[in-house]
């Protein structure tokens, strides 16, 4: 399939810890799942022009594109829209409403449409089609609202806009503000434009109240909080899972079967993303992941990924019935990635208690309540450590010795012994830092090759693998060491010729590998810079920049010849790979040009 054919993923994410929607620059809702962010879908047009369903407020000639934008510091977005003399704006938002130390998050989506210059006539295609489009949706007026059934909880649209106007997608001048709100579940009080219009002013604060907090670098500070506020939409309010991507299906590459459901809690992605947001000085986001993971960890053996309930079962399953993006199918809802054996998930669990138990900040959290998760998963790493897997990409192959699994075995057994001596544990410590000593031995000796003058993806290897950039930022090897500097160099060759990381040059379950991962060229960026390329980690990073969309949001993937985005979006793995980056680079360069001091 040629470039032409992949649709633009333009789209801005609003949300509120309960309600996750993609909406278009046409102010169309493509994509919401209620009531959860694993639920079947509402509105699916992302996935099926025709099928999927959509909510578009556009005018009475047809859909026009408007041009998007975030209010500053928020999660609202604002579309403003022109034909002729006309032009009219669409703020998109969920509802997050401070409410003294908390924070309410209702099940709603509102939207508010207002005049700006001279008389535009719209009309509203309001096309709910739940359970994936597979249910059979009634539509009817009960009281001041619309019903909608067919979902797996009922579904309310409150308006202004006369209700006849709504189920027959008639014209009608907006000469006044005018709102729509839908709403999911049960029963609840009348909603008016003065409702909305405070939610929108409580909303607006609450979250230039989150920003507000961030402990910015100085480095690319504008883009790394846009990418904190993004992060923050992926966590479930409930429940403290963080989940991989909004989306399903949105494919690796054109043309390909590689197409994931990824609305699902990976702990190894949540456990980088509570590490970005505790760079950034956000802690409580990592106290509720914390309680999420001791829940899912004490109901039986881990798994690299779980429903956001905490769900351990997510059979896979195709939805033919779908078209998928671009044309693309399948269209894939559940995850088997669920069962498979991914040993490098230690590593990240441990790294993320590390960080959290030992903050000062979070004394309050009492490690010792925790050190039996640690001492279990320290011992889980041990005994995985020298066993295949299937490793960070989810190979659906045979399994095997993953040089990168083992590396994080390692992280779990030396950063483990490192969290048992700052709890006192030091029984645990001395012997869990003998097994470590030598397990970087095998991971330094077997997973480099000096032929190829690389690490390679499995010990003993051949091949590449992206996620072995990250080596230094673990600490089993400094990044100035020669066969660090040779492998980054070896990479840029072999997975990056064209300026883009790719995860790896071998073949796969699919065949070969075409779209660069995105993740990869951040972490290609913060290599360079910890090597001291400081100006070229600073070129790369201006230049990833410029692979986001208007609203700075990134997808997974990158389609290498024309730099069209792809995979699921937005993808919190490629968002904490920039904050990482970006974290990095300013330290270094404020070490170097002496910005070290207050007022520099």
């Amino acid at each position: 399939m040629n470039a032409q054919a992949i649709p633009p993923l333009d789209h801005g994410v609003i949300g509120n810890g309960r309600v996750l929607a993609l909406v278009s620059p046409t102010s169309a809702v493509e994509w919401l799942c209620m009531p959860r962010f694993d639920s079947p879908s509402v509105f699916a047009r992302i996935l099926d022009r025709e099928k999927g369903g959509t909510f578009i407020i556009e005018h009475a000639s047809g859909e026009v594109r408007g041009k998007s934008e975030y209010i500053t510091n928020t999660n609202v977005l604002r579309t403003v829209f022109e034909v002729g003399d006309a032009s009219w704006e669409v703020i998109d938002f969920a509802p997050r409403l401070p409410d003294g130390m908390e924070i309410r998050v209702p099940f709603e989506l509102a939207r508010l449409v207002r005049p700006l210059r001279g008389h535009p006539r719209l009309r509203v295609r309001f096309d709910p089609r739940p359970d994936y489009a597979r249910a059979e949706v009634q539509m009817m007026p009960a009281g001041d609202c619309l019903l909608i059934t067919g979902a797996a909880e009922p579904l309310r649209l409150f308006t202004d806009v006369p209700m006849p106007y709504v189920t027959g997608s008639r014209e009608f001048a907006l000469d006044k503000p005018m709102f729509f709100s839908l709403a999911c579940g049960g029963t609840r009080q009348r909603i008016t434009l003065w409702h909305v219009l405070e939610q929108f002013e409580r909303t607006v604060e609450g979250w230039r109240r989150w920003a507000m907090s961030c402990a910015l670098p100085t480095f690319a500070p504008d883009t790394v909080l846009r990418s904190a506020l993004v992060l923050k939409l992926h966590q479930y309010h409930d429940t403290g899972a963080i989940i991989a991507a909004a989306t399903t299906s949105i494919p690796e590459a054109m043309g390909t079967l590689r197409t994931w459901d990824y609305r699902y809690c990976w702990l190894r992605d949540a456990a980088f993303v509570v590490e970005a947001l505790r760079r950034l000085a956000h802690l409580r986001e990592g106290e509720e992941f914390l309680r999420y993971l001791r829940d899912v960890a004490e109901a039986g053996p881990l798994q690299p990924l779980y429903g956001i309930g905490g769900e351990r079962d997510l059979p896979e399953e195709t939805l033919g019935h779908l078209s998928g993006f671009g044309g693309n199918g399948p269209v894939r809802i559940g995850n088997q990635a669920a069962e498979q054996r991914q040993n490098d998930l230690m590593g990240e669990l441990i790294l993320c208690l590390e960080t959290l138990l030992t903050d000062p900040r979070l004394a309050h959290l009492r490690g010792g309540d925790y050190f039996h998760l640690v001492q279990r998963l320290v011992e889980e790493a041990i005994a995985a450590a020298p066993t295949n897997d299937t490793g960070i990409w989810e190979f659906r192959q045979t399994p095997r010795p993953y040089t990168f699994s083992r590396a994080m075995c390692w992280v779990a057994i030396s950063r483990g012994a490192r969290l048992a001596r700052h709890l006192g544990e030091t029984v645990h410590a001395s012997r869990w830092e003998k097994i470590a000593d030598q397990e970087r031995e095998i991971v330094l000796t077997r997973g480099y090759n000096a032929a190829k003058g690389c690490f390679t993806q499995v010990l003993d290897g051949l091949h590449p693998d992206a996620s072995l950039l990250l080596l230094p930022t673990l600490g089993i090897i400094d990044a100035n060491d020669p066969r660090f500097v040779s492998t980054v160099n070896a990479y840029e060759k072999i997975l990056a010729p064209d300026g883009l990381m790719k995860r790896y040059a071998a073949l796969d379950d699919f065949g070969e590998t075409t779209s660069a991962f995105t993740i990869c060229s951040f972490w290609w960026c913060e290599a360079l810079a910890l090597m001291g390329r400081l100006d070229d980690a600073c070129e790369l990073f201006h230049r990833l920049e410029r692979h986001s969309n208007s609203l700075r949001l990134f997808s997974e993937d990158i389609e290498p010849s024309t730099g069209a985005m792809l995979g699921n979006f937005p993808q919190a793995y490629t968002h904490v790979g920039l904050i990482h980056a970006a974290m990095t680079i300013s330290e270094l360069l404020e070490a170097r040009d002496g910005k070290v001091r207050a007022w520099a």
